[in-house]
């Protein structure tokens, strides 16, 4: 067993020199014999429990053209096992007052659930359950088939924003699987066998792929007991296959324009950085921030308030298992050229990759980050959450605890050369919206 009890950097608003209080975090982790990791964060401010299972595996593990399949187990893993029949899942959750869900991303898919305490044993039942015996049946992949392709009509078919995301990762990227969308290609998905469910069920779904995240109102020592009952069965598997992510180097700007019925152009750039272990990736976190993280970040000071020319921009940096995406979206306002838009991008741009920030300045953006990521802490499910997130993507939820002195350490001349070194022109992939009148239609692609 493993006990760590880490001091995290909490929030501070008093100014870049002040020195950090802490926020004590209790987690205790142990790994079965099956392989299963089971990490535990006592909270006993409320009688609550909130369950997130983590499996190792989304969209970068698939290939074409069977792309799909882990959000198509996301909505899969709710039809029931061997003990507990399809819609017992929902039934038992939600009838002890409790709620659950899932999600999928390129690198992982989790399952929640938060309840009262008295339900935790009724909780780790039904995860097992699934674990170990899901129900995959001819009936149960044709019903969840037909919503994961619904599913992708509303977020990015007819969607203008998963449009342009989806176009952005398709061109951004040559090799790596991150180039396609969780959700898959609509016509991968109508590809998918029984085989093929039950091949990807066996290879992912092992206690050995999967991290289980226990946090609220619990001892420890009774929680590991009744994993233990719950899960110890399950047997292991190989070792899933690795993942090749290697990207050619780009050699100049790549342009798309999607023509789609919208009331505004928009433009949405992305530019290849580094995976979420890389020392670079605090200063790039620091620079998302400075440039549109606040009323008083650049972007949005030239852009949006002195030159009046987009009603919003944003940008952020995806933290993922291989190297991801910086992005910068923005809206243009009525009548404003994207070019204009795109000129006074590279301008700020451009300064950041000359010239250190300020210091007052990057003291601002620091504490806009410690901010948002102590809110993210402030409920058992968050904590639940972002434990089991650092435990898949960056190796070891330890690396959670030291995220905000990473982001302190961050220099003006650090933000300067990432800015330089990732964020040129000649290295990004830049999709301008182009709108069509309401009266137009236009085909969509494929790939």
């Amino acid at each position: 067993m493993v006990v760590r009890t880490v001091a995290a950097l909490l929030l501070v608003l008093a100014g870049p020199c002040a020195a950090a209080p802490a926020i004590v975090l209790p987690v205790e982790g142990r790994t079965l014999a099956n392989g299963l990791r089971v990490l535990v964060h006592p909270d006993r401010s409320a009688p609550v429990v909130a369950s997130y299972v983590f499996f190792r595996v989304g969209s970068r593990n698939e290939q074409v053209p069977r792309t799909g399949k882990a959000h198509l187990f996301e909505h899969m893993m709710f039809n029931g096992g061997k003990r507990f029949g399809p819609g017992v899942f929902d039934d038992l959750i939600e009838g002890s007052g409790g709620s659950t869900n899932g999600y999928t991303t390129r690198d992982l898919t989790a399952y929640v659930n938060a309840f009262p305490r008295e339900a935790l044993e009724t909780v780790l039942a039904l995860e097992a359950d699934r674990m170990g015996f899901l129900a995959i049946t001819p009936a149960n992949l044709e019903q969840e088939r037909g919503i994961v392709m619904e599913e992708r009509r509303l977020r990015i078919d007819n969607d203008v924003g998963g449009t342009m995301y989806e176009q952005l990762y398709l061109h951004a990227y040559a090799r790596s699987p991150y180039r396609w969308n969780p959700v898959g290609f609509m016509a991968d998905l109508a590809l998918i066998t029984l085989e093929d469910a039950r091949r990807f069920f066996t290879t992912y779904y092992a206690p050995n792929n999967a991290v289980l995240v226990l946090a609220g109102d619990l001892d420890p020592g009774d929680a590991f007991r009744r994993v233990e009952r719950a899960f110890g069965g399950i047997r292991r598997q190989p070792a899933p296959p690795p993942v090749s992510a290697e990207e050619p180097a780009q050699e100049g700007e790549r342009r798309i324009v999607v023509r789609r019925r919208a009331e505004l152009p928009a433009l949405l750039a992305g530019w290849k950085t580094v995976r979420a272990t890389d020392p670079d990736r605090p200063a790039l976190d620091v620079l998302a921030q400075l440039l549109a993280g606040g009323e008083s970040a650049r972007l949005v000071r030239d852009l949006v308030r002195e030159h009046e020319l987009v009603t919003t921009v944003d940008a952020d940096l995806r933290w993922g298992i291989d190297p991801e995406l910086f992005t910068l979206y923005a809206q243009a306002r009525p009548g404003r050229r994207l070019e204009d838009i795109l000129g006074r991008l590279d301008a700020v741009l451009a300064r950041y990759a000359a010239e250190p920030v300020p210091p007052a300045e990057l003291a601002v953006a620091k504490r806009q980050l410690r901010a948002e990521f102590v809110k993210g802490l402030k409920t058992v499910s968050g904590k639940a959450n972002q434990l089991g997130f650092f435990e898949c993507v960056f190796g070891s939820y330890e690396a959670l605890f030291g995220l905000l002195e990473q982001w302190e350490a961050v220099s003006g001349e650090d933000v300067r050369r990432v800015a330089a070194t990732y964020l040129a022109p000649a290295q990004r992939t830049l999709v301008l919206l182009e709108p069509l009148p309401a009266s137009s239609t236009t085909a969509q692609g494929s790939r």
